[in-house]
């Protein structure tokens, strides 16, 4: 068993990595930790774990959980780097769902996140932990960065594209929708209830940042002059992202359709769907699955790709689990064979 803690675990990302974990059959959940519930049930503050989880929130305490064999942080960005290299030192592998360790450069991270990045040293050693796109690294590493909702998507309906130099690396442009869960847990009026039901909105047009995340790993892939625009939105949905992916084809000789099939037929959690498919966020509600289909509106040069995932399981804790069974050797599947929610 997997002696396993989760640090900040009262969010949406970390309710959801414990529902997870506490069906793992090879996970022993150690401890839980909340500055703001420290000695309060972990079913009190979320009843759907009644009976699942028995455990009381602590406050974090960095010696207790050396104690556990992996750390899996669900916390704010800016946390996890103060606390990383302590925990690795004493042996402890780390999952980062934050953004700590998603970018190579510390200047840029600084840029975007509005404060110096604590371990810059460590940003090199971290892992990028997109399965389907860093498989083998993932395997040896001690530390992972697990990749945000919107690139997890992004990345996924592009790759086959750039790993084979069949679009302009400029013309990339990623049109992205997210539920309000997206926003985190917490009181602020652009997520409350009334503000987003029976709306629609962009945010963040001129840049957000995940922009770097993702052109950093397309970059890796795709050809010199690679560029993105990347513009999310905000639906009135509680999980769920929705991506329509756009690029110039320079051959439209190409079969789109087999180029994807191939591309992800040995991949469990990315399902390429039939030829002029459709797919929609409720078919991936609560699954690790991302869903994608591909189109050539009008047979002319423009690629479609169309990209579901479910942004709190593939977009956070799912795919975080999946990195934790590369990591110690499980079936990459354990503890995520779940079909999707439905209605």
């Amino acid at each position: 068993m997997i002696k396993v803690g989760v640090v900040g675990a009262t969010g949406y990302t970390g309710v959801e990595l414990l529902r997870l974990l506490s069906g793992h059959p090879q996970v022993e959940l150690k401890q839980v930790t909340s500055r703001s519930e420290a000695g309060n049930a972990v079913a009190g503050l979320f009843p759907n774990l009644r009976g699942v989880v028995d455990l009381t929130f602590s406050a974090p305490d960095i010696n207790q959980l050396k104690n556990c064999e992996l750390v899996f942080f669900a916390t704010p960005n800016g946390v996890a780097m103060h606390q990383a290299t302590e925990l690795l030192d004493a042996g402890c592998k780390i999952i980062d769902l934050s953004a700590d360790f998603r970018l190579k450069d510390a200047t840029e991270w600084t840029k975007w996140y509005g404060q110096e990045h604590a371990s810059p040293a460590l940003l090199e050693q971290a892992v990028y932990g997109l399965p389907e796109l860093n498989r083998e690294h993932i395997k040896t590493a001690s530390l992972i960065a697990n990749p945000g909702c919107y690139p997890t998507a992004i990345q996924l309906g592009f790759l086959p594209l750039l790993e084979q130099r069949l679009v302009l690396p400029g013309s990339l442009i990623a049109d992205a929708k997210s539920g309000v869960s997206g926003a985190g847990r917490k009181a602020a009026l652009d997520s409350l209830f009334c503000e987003t039901a029976d709306s629609f909105s962009a945010y963040a047009a001129s840049g957000h940042r995940h922009l770097p995340e993702i052109k950093q790993s397309l970059q890796m892939v795709g050809e010199e002059g690679l560029d993105l625009v990347f513009v999310p939105h905000l639906t009135p949905l509680i999980r769920g992202i929705h991506a329509t992916l756009y690029a110039t084809l320079k051959d439209t000789s190409v079969d789109l359709q087999q180029l994807f099939s191939d591309r992800y037929r040995d991949e469990p959690f990315v399902d390429v769907m039939e030829p002029g498919a459709h797919p929609n966020t409720g078919s991936v509600r609560g699954s690790n699955i991302c869903r994608l289909a591909c189109h050539r509106p009008q047979d002319g040069n423009t690629v479609v790709v169309l990209v579901v995932e479910d942004n709190l399981v593939k977009g956070a804790a799912g795919q975080a689990i999946q990195n934790m069974n590369l990591m110690f050797g499980l079936q990459e599947t354990t503890g995520l064979s779940v079909s999707a929610l439905y209605p």
